[in-house]
Order: structure tokens, then C-alpha cells, then sequence
């Protein structure tokens, strides 16, 4: 087995039964299915070659971050370089899914052993319950906290906060893209921390016309009914015009001036088996039109997810390796 099977027509794929959700009658969802969780490993004695911690993040919002430290870091000295970090948005179409997912934690976990980085993953507000923007409200209040956080030890002792990067997987790369946009007009007021870059991993867009990567309907994560349905319940209004979902409404957005003025880099990296691709590509365009420094990187074939969700290793460690190049090459100093 390489990974999931393809629907025959992912348009007539009903997107409840695809995801085992069922609709309440208040607009909210039930999830019909347990998703497997990975508890933290915060103990220094565990074998484990990466270290997790849970940290409350905002308590009247009841959500909170997941901090993966490499193991070997306890070992160094304090006066031994601190490490980039990474912050986080796990995927899941904004209404699935959180920062203790297995398949996250796993990911997390294995980036930050692979590119020897601290990793912040965020456990971001869930739609419909809270639609769009109330992520990206809380990735503002992710890294207002980490600009501030002094208690926390393996922050303090091995994070570089004037190397971060903002990361994202399908929802979370929209959400990472918008929370740069937001994080450009306030970036001198985050100081100490300094963002480098974005990294956006197969971002989640979308709009009312279908691309022709979308109308070829037979991607085994993300089927067009399946998509839309996240769309509509994560979306504020019925518009799939909206800014959250089609960064090319009106000519993409004028912070984008912002982030190249600050010489933050974008990496965009998928697959050509995504049928999410052409909004990739069109986003690309766009930022590079605007003088953004886009790096991209598109594997052949595939699905949507595929590193994370593969059961070939070989896929998420090609990853690792075109992260690890875009992090040394953006990092400053």
C-alpha cells in the first residue's frame, strides 16, 4: 500500500461519510470516528529522540501549543548555539484535527529531529464552531505569546527567536500565509522575536472557478465535494471570493509590499498530483509579481498530504531536506 485510494468521482463523494462527520442541528459537527492522539513526552528521562511539552496558549479561548525540542539539546551547554524555530499550523480544512493528532505530532516530531529546529505547533480554534478568522486570530496570539514567553526553560535555553519561521500543512499554509500578512504590519512590535520566512506546504486555497488541477477530481485526500464542504462551514460568509479563501481576490493583498520591504522569503511546497496545485501556482505568480522572494518545490505525482500521510518514508524525508536548505538559506546572521 502506497497511501489512500482514489475515489472514481470525487464530485459525488458525500463529504459527511468521507470525513465521518455528522452536522448538528446548531451548524456544528460531530466527529463520528476517533482521530488517534499522541500524548506529550515532557519527561527528560525518555528515550524518545524528540521532547514534547503542552503549554496553555490563550485560556478563554481553551487552546493552547505543543513545543518539540530535540532530546540532544539537554546535553549542550548554554553558551551552545540556539536553535531556528518553527511555528505551526497543523492541517485538517479548519474544522478537523488539532496539535495532538498523531499524524501531526509525528510530522512535528520528525522535523525537528531532521532539521535540528524547535518546533511551536499550535492548537488553533476549530470551525464552524469558530469560523474563519478566528484562526488566524490565534496564530497572532501564538506569536504575541512567544514574544513575551521567558518562563517556559526549553524556549528560553534553546529557542532563537530572531530566526523564526511560520509554517503551515493545507489549512495550516492558509493559515500561515494570512498570519504573515497580519504579522508584516506589526513585525517591529513582536521584537525580540523576527520572522524570516514562511513555509507553506501544500496551502489550502480556493475560489468560485474551478482550475482545471481541481476539475480532474481524483484525489484520495481531498475529493472537490470534500473541499467544498470545509469551505462552507470554515468560511464567515458563503463567498468563495473571500480574501481567507482566494488570495487573488483584488490583486492578492497589499501587505504583500509589506513582507518583501522586510526580506521575509516564501517557500511553496506540493505535488502535481494535488488538485490544490493551480491555486499554488497562481499564488506563486502573484507574490512574485509583487517582488516577494518565492522559492518553490513540487513533487511529481502524489496527493494531497502525501508527506504526512504516505507510508513512504522516502516522501516526507525529500521534504526535510528542500525545509532544511530553505531554513539555512533564510536564516539570519
Amino acid at each position: 500500500m502506497s497511501g489512500p485510494t482514489a475515489p472514481s468521482n470525487s464530485i459525488d463523494v458525500d463529504p459527511y461519510q468521507h470525513l465521518q462527520l455528522l452536522l448538528n442541528a446548531d451548524g456544528t459537527v460531530t466527529q463520528l470516528t476517533e482521530i488517534p492522539n499522541t500524548p506529550a513526552t515532557p519527561d527528560p528521562s525518555s528515550p524518545m529522540p524528540v521532547l514534547s511539552k503542552d503549554i496553555p496558549l490563550n485560556q478563554s479561548n481553551n487552546n493552547w501549543v505543543r513545543v518539540f525540542l530535540p532530546r540532544r539539546e539537554l546535553d549542550h551547554s548554554s553558551s551552545s548555539p540556539k536553535l531556528p524555530l518553527i511555528l505551526y499550523f497543523h492541517g485538517g480544512g479548519f474544522i478537523r484535527f488539532s496539535a495532538a493528532s498523531s499524524v501531526f505530532h509525528e510530522f512535528c516530531a520528525n522535523i525537528a529531529i531532521q532539521l535540528h529546529v524547535i518546533v511551536v505547533s499550535v492548537d488553533y480554534r476549530l470551525a464552524p464552531k469558530h469560523r474563519l478568522p478566528a484562526a488566524y486570530d490565534d496564530a497572532m496570539d501564538a506569536l504575541r505569546w512567544l514574544k513575551t514567553t521567558t518562563e517556559d526553560e526549553w524556549l528560553r535555553n534553546h529557542a532563537d527567536l530572531s530566526n523564526t519561521f511560520i509554517m503551515g500543512t493545507s489549512a495550516g499554509g492558509n493559515i500561515a500565509y494570512h498570519a504573515g500578512l497580519r504579522a508584516s504590519v506589526v513585525a517591529d512590535d513582536l521584537e525580540p522575536l523576527v520572522i524570516r520566512g514562511l513555509i507553506l506546504h501544500q496551502p489550502f486555497f480556493g475560489g468560485s472557478q474551478r482550475t482545471e488541477s481541481e476539475l480532474r477530481g481524483n484525489d484520495p485526500v481531498l475529493p472537490l465535494s470534500v473541499s467544498d464542504l470545509m469551505w462552507e462551514l470554515s468560511l464567515p460568509i458563503v463567498d468563495r471570493e473571500h480574501e481567507y479563501c482566494n488570495p487573488m481576490v483584488e490583486g492578492g493583498s497589499q501587505r504583500l509590499q509589506k513582507i518583501k520591504l522586510l526580506g521575509w522569503r516564501v517557500l511553496v511546497t506540493g505535488c502535481d498530483g494535488d488538485p490544490l496545485i493551480d491555486r499554488q501556482m497562481e499564488l506563486i505568480a502573484m507574490m512574485e509579481e509583487k517582488g516577494v522572494v518565492v522559492e518553490s518545490q513540487f513533487g511529481k505525482g502524489g496527493y494531497h498530504g502525501v508527506e504526512i500521510l504516505s507510508d513512504q518514508p522516502s516522501k516526507a524525508k525529500a521534504l526535510c531536506v528542500v525545509l532544511k536548505n530553505f531554513i539555512l538559506s533564510s536564516s539570519g546572521g
